[in-house]
Order: C-alpha cells, then sequence, then structure tokens
C-alpha cells in the first residue's frame, strides 16, 4: 500500500530516478501514474516523456546529481554549428573506426542537431538514446553533447558488429531496435524505419560525395586560359605577319 501510495505522488522540483526491476533508471522531473501505466516527464516543460509499465517500477531516489542546463527557448537557437559537430565527431569517430559523415548523418536525422531534443517516445540528444539504453552504455548526462555523440557512436559500432557491418541492418535497428531486424530477419516492415534508413544513407552518400568532388577540385591542373583569336579583315590573311617591310623602295 505504501508503495503504491508512492507511485501516485508526483515528485517534487528535484528531478528523481526511477529504479525498474530490469536494473535501468530514468531519471526524470516529475511522475504521474495512469492506472497500469506511469508517465515519467523528462523535462520540467512536459515535452518529453516515456510511458513505463507500473510493475516495472521498484521505487524511486533523488537525482543528487548536478541539473542538465536548461534548453534554449528556441529549436534554431539550440542547433549545434558544422564546425563544432565536427569538433564532437571527429574524435569519437577515429576511436570507433566509423566514417565521421555516417555519424554526422545519423544526428542530422536524429535530432536535426539540436542536443536538447527530446522525442515524444523518450529518446534523447543529440543521437537520441532511450535513457534505458543511455544507462547501458553508460551516459549519465544524454544532454551532453560530447558524451551522446559518444555513447550513441558506440551503440553504432556495436550494431554494425552484430550485423556484420551491414549498414542497413545496423541502422534499421539504431530506429526499431534489435529485437524488431530480428523479428522480421532484417528491415522491419515500418514506413518510418524504411524512410529513416533511406534518407541517412541519402545524406551519407552526398556528404561523400562532396568531399570527393572538393577534394578533385584541389588537385586539378590549372588549365591555360584560351588564347585571343584573332580576327582577319576582308583582304587580310588571319595570319599574322612575321616579318617586316623595310626597304620597299616607294
Amino acid at each position: 500500500m505504501v508503495m503504491v501510495m508512492a507511485l501516485l505522488c508526483l515528485s517534487a522540483s528535484a528531478a528523481d530516478f526511477a529504479i525498474l526491476s530490469n536494473g535501468f533508471t530514468i531519471r526524470h522531473e516529475r511522475r504521474q501514474v495512469m492506472n497500469e501505466t506511469t508517465r515519467l516527464y523528462l523535462d520540467t516543460n512536459g515535452s518529453g516523456y516515456v510511458d513505463v509499465p507500473t510493475m516495472d517500477i521498484v521505487g524511486f531516489e533523488k537525482d543528487l546529481n548536478p541539473q542538465p542546463a536548461p534548453a534554449p527557448p528556441t529549436a534554431a537557437a539550440a542547433t549545434i554549428p558544422a564546425a563544432n559537430i565536427a569538433d564532437v565527431v571527429g574524435p569519437v569517430s577515429q576511436k570507433h573506426f566509423i566514417d565521421p559523415a555516417l555519424i554526422t548523418s545519423v544526428i542530422r536525422a536524429e535530432s536535426a542537431f539540436n542536443p536538447r531534443a527530446v522525442s515524444p517516445k523518450g529518446a534523447q540528444g543529440l543521437m537520441q538514446l532511450m535513457p534505458g539504453t543511455a544507462a547501458k552504455l553508460g551516459v549519465q548526462n544524454a544532454f551532453d553533447p560530447n558524451a551522446n555523440v559518444e555513447g550513441g557512436t558506440r551503440y553504432l559500432h556495436e550494431l554494425l558488429e552484430q550485423y556484420n557491418w551491414d549498414l542497413v541492418k545496423a541502422l534499421a535497428a539504431y530506429n526499431a531496435g534489435p529485437q524488431r531486424v530480428a523479428q522480421y530477419g532484417g528491415v522491419p516492415p515500418y514506413r518510418e524505419t524504411h524512410a529513416y534508413v533511406a534518407r541517412i544513407i541519402r545524406d551519407f552518400n552526398r556528404q561523400k560525395l562532396a568531399q570527393q568532388n572538393a577534394k578533385t577540385a584541389t588537385h586539378k591542373p590549372r588549365t591555360p586560359s584560351p588564347s585571343r583569336k584573332l580576327v582577319a579583315r576582308p583582304g587580310e590573311s588571319s595570319v599574322p605577319s612575321t616579318h617586316s617591310q623595310a626597304g620597299s623602295g616607294s
């Protein structure tokens, strides 16, 4: 009875961790019990939340860690400039042996470079890590760009290894979950997942083509400018004379 009453109460202003029976924890600002489901609100404005079966929650603990920075007022102001994204992606790319263009394409598809992005399902940050996945990867603050991209890239590397570097299957699993890929023996028949995979591969190819064109342009030998054409007047040769006419005798 005490446990039920605790679940029915909304949290105070300080954030809490919901402790799940599978060992995962989900940080949330407040919660609301709706019969057999408990809704955990992941930010103060209530725009992001995740629904968890009430029976899967074994307790709550106060979050004593520093609170993440509040979300900027507009999505446009929240996006990270391309140069800064490169600074975040570069070291992680080298560490996990994944092309930085691929990581950038995933970030663009997942969050449009907004480090404070939260999906309706509760995925957070640049690479949209679900709280359970973030906890498993050791990402304490999914809104930290460096920590988020590190965790997301490591997860993507694990999926690529799991599917023998089949990029399509790995991206499908990143979007819909490995269990769905296993269930359907490949990309699940979800319109969202098919569009997601196609969008990332298309953007990745676009980046690689742009890099190739830039490299070709840099190493292309300079073409000499065309010589000026000589136009002949009536009665004259188009080829200029090269000898002098001295001593005409007139």
